[in-house]
């Protein structure tokens, strides 16, 4: 009675702590049907299979006791199987993170590491292209913008030339037209000893030509001994970009030149000119008027001269006192005027040997101001009608006029000696040109040809020699 007893009291205490064992294991994994059979697993597995790639795999350490290893307590009771590790059902979806539950998988160990799949591992994620490093994005932005250094700079410097170009056309236009207003227009110095103003024909005829962006031209006639007065505007290039810059390096002047064309009848032998001491040297050296007729100058003793600043040259010292007033030195060639009002001078120069198709011309050649300061040079522009009416009336002393009229026909003999040079040279250049291209012509020639022209020419020269015979026919 016993034995029974005690068996039914063994095999109850063994249900019972399988049926608790079964009830934690279950509390593992809530929402799984635990009932499910193998082939519902297999077919669900199989479709997860085909639908996802399989999820990883998370390691970590059971809490449960491992059968394999020998408890380290004495038992007598058997240990009891372990559950089954089969893998819970896996509901088909089309992402991972959808199945995820922190509270579906409880008393899992949670670990920062990437999981690691058994196969395959996983690859690491990408970074974000949302938020790119900002080191990345400058050496990139650097190097766009390094690649178009050429381009950027050309347009610049193409930008600068446009904007300086009409800018520059429009400085030059302002002191054009103010020169032209100063000087040109009613009660001013051309009106009052001119009659026709203009560079064309007709009372509304324009006052200056603009022959270039930075050269314009002003005519004027109707004055006794005269034919007429043409006037150049020689400006700075301003327009240019690179005369612009090099005229910071090299500073120069707006110029003005007049040119007045004397008569035949009214203009004596004269030759005569003043500038400043280095342009009279030049001057001197590179015009031949000048160096075949004219000499400097010394300052004479006994009268007023021309300032330090200056020099004179001339073809006799007759002609150069005549020249150099007193009205034209208190005006301005004096030392307290020219400080004053010679500022703007640059040269002037007279003379009846002028090569080209007017040979009796003065030439006058000034610096202009600033549009603001036109009227510095009123008394420099009031030369021009002094000394047209001074050279038409001037008459030289007749010993003066011998000694003038002796160098002039020296130089005429002179100047046909070279005429003839240059002639001789030039047929000289002609025979040997000629000589060359017979040379070139026989070279090309045979051998047979030549030997026959020289026959030919032997013949000729034997004829040439032979004493000519003179008959005569007899009655």
């Amino acid at each position: 009675m016993n034995l029974p007893l005690s068996f039914f009291s063994i095999a109850l205490i063994a249900l019972l702590f399988l049926h608790h064992h079964h009830a934690l294991a279950s509390s593992h994994f809530e929402g799984f049907d635990a009932e499910d059979d193998d082939e519902s697993f297999s077919e669900d597995s199989t479709e997860l299979h085909h639908s996802l790639r399989p999820p990883p795999i998370t390691q970590s350490q059971s809490t449960l006791p491992d059968p394999e290893k020998p408890s380290s307590e004495p038992d007598s009771k058997p240990d009891p199987p372990p559950p089954s590790q089969s893998p819970p059902k896996k509901p088909s979806s089309t992402s991972f993170d959808d199945l995820w539950d922190e509270d579906e998988f409880e008393g899992l160990p949670e670990t920062d590491e990437s999981p690691v799949t058994a196969d395959h591992p996983t690859p690491d994620p990408e970074p974000a292209s949302e938020s790119p490093d900002l080191d990345d994005v400058v050496p990139i932005t650097k190097k766009k913008l390094s690649s178009y250094t050429v381009e950027i700079v050309s347009v610049s410097i193409l930008i600068a030339y446009l904007i300086n170009y009409f800018t520059g056309r429009r400085e030059n236009e302002n002191l054009a037209l103010s020169w032209a207003t100063k000087f040109g227009l009613k009660d001013s110095i051309f009106e009052k000893n001119f009659s026709f103003l203009g560079v064309g024909e007709g009372e509304d005829s324009p006052l200056l030509l603009k022959e270039a962006t930075n050269v314009f031209k002003f005519y004027a006639s109707g004055r006794r001994f005269c034919g007429g007065v043409l006037a150049t505007m020689e400006l700075k290039s301003r327009h240019d970009l690179i005369s612009r810059v090099y005229n910071c390096v090299v500073p120069c002047k707006d110029e003005i030149s007049f040119e007045v064309y004397m008569n035949e009848e009214s203009m004596d032998h004269v030759v005569f000119a003043v500038a400043r001491k280095k342009m009279a040297k030049m001057m001197h050296k590179e015009l031949r008027d000048l160096q075949r007729f004219g000499g400097v100058v010394a300052v004479p003793g006994g009268r007023k001269w021309v300032a330090e600043e200056l020099s004179v040259i001339s073809e006799s010292k007759e002609v150069a006192g005549d020249m150099i007033t007193d009205v034209v030195l208190d005006q301005v060639f004096g030392d307290k005027s020219f400080e004053k009002f010679g500022k703007y001078f640059i040269s002037m120069h007279f003379s009846d040997q002028l090569p080209g198709k007017h040979r009796k011309m003065l030439l006058f050649k000034f610096a202009l101001p600033d549009a603001k300061h036109m009227d510095d040079m009123v008394r420099l522009v009031a030369l021009i009608p002094y000394y047209i009416d001074l050279i038409g009336r001037y008459k030289l002393s007749s010993q003066a006029r011998n000694k003038t009229d002796g160098a002039r026909q020296k130089a005429a003999q002179e100047a046909y000696k070279e005429l003839e040079n240059v002639r001789q040279e030039a047929l000289q250049r002609k025979k040997a040109e000629k000589k060359k291209l017979l040379e070139e012509a026989d070279a090309k020639l045979s051998a047979e040809t030549l030997r026959k022209r020289e026959a030919k020419e032997r013949a000729r020269q034997m004829k040439k020699s032979m004493p000519k015979v003179k008959m005569s026919r007899g009655h």
